[in-house]
């Protein structure tokens, strides 16, 4: 597997066992009514329309997303939802990133490393963007207004991220002696096919080996369990 260093944040990630991570920008939609008494449940086909006009017509880049990357949970019982409750959640993902990252690749890794942070940010530049041009805007559905509120996932934001951790770590570390220091050093995992990590010819149950050879393509592991 080729260094991290090198993989753009734009890149697809080749791993093990036949597995692969694909960048992808994530945002949450959460829709409230301009008004707050509302009479029936929005429209799913017209926000979605709507959304992926405004994605395709209002940015810097023309963006097309997959009717299946657009996900909306409407407020179906309107009778049970607060005045101040959303009446619509959403999930966008955007994985047409390339834009971000053209022209050719350099090829010394001192150069590699530099295209990199050249692009990551870009990529931070163009999420802050995007999510402070829908951020708050409104959609009209039928004559309905509805006001749109958009925001990075914290899983999503490493920045901010970090930053919690070493604010809680920095509290927690207090009193330690010098080399007792804790650091976030745990990655839980739920909710994953087990097929992902299973010897096709031997078991459809997750094998030891296949996940741990997958998992020390991003390091030295220290301790691992697989739960079943």
């Amino acid at each position: 597997m080729r260094p991290l260093e090198t993989l753009l944040p734009t890149e697809t990630l080749e791993i093990e066992n036949g597995l692969s991570l694909v960048p992808r920008l994530k945002l949450l939609l959460t829709i409230h009514p301009s008004l707050s008494s509302v009479s029936k449940p929005i429209d799913e086909w017209q926000l979605k329309r709507a959304l992926t006009d405004f994605l395709k017509t209002s940015l810097s880049v023309t963006i097309t997303v997959p009717e299946e990357d657009l996900v909306i949970r409407r407020v179906k019982d309107l009778k049970k939802r607060k005045r101040e409750d959303p009446v619509a959640h959403g999930t966008l993902f955007i994985y047409d990133l390339g834009f971000l990252s053209g022209g050719k690749r350099r090829e010394d890794d001192d150069e590699k490393e530099e295209d990199v942070k050249e692009v990551e940010k870009k990529f931070l530049d163009w999420r802050r963007y995007i999510v402070e041009k829908m951020d708050g805007i409104e959609l009209n559905l039928e004559g309905v207004r509805y006001k749109l509120s958009v925001e990075i996932p914290i899983s999503d934001d490493f920045e901010r991220m970090k930053k919690d951790w070493e604010e809680f770590y920095a509290f927690r570390n207090r009193g330690y002696p010098r080399g007792g220091k804790q650091d976030p050093d745990t990655i839980v995992l739920r909710g994953v096919p087990s097929r992902w990590f299973a010897e096709p010819r031997v078991s459809s149950k997750p094998s030891m080996l296949v996940t741990h050879t997958t998992f020390s393509s991003f390091g030295k592991i220290r301790l691992f369990l697989l739960l079943h």
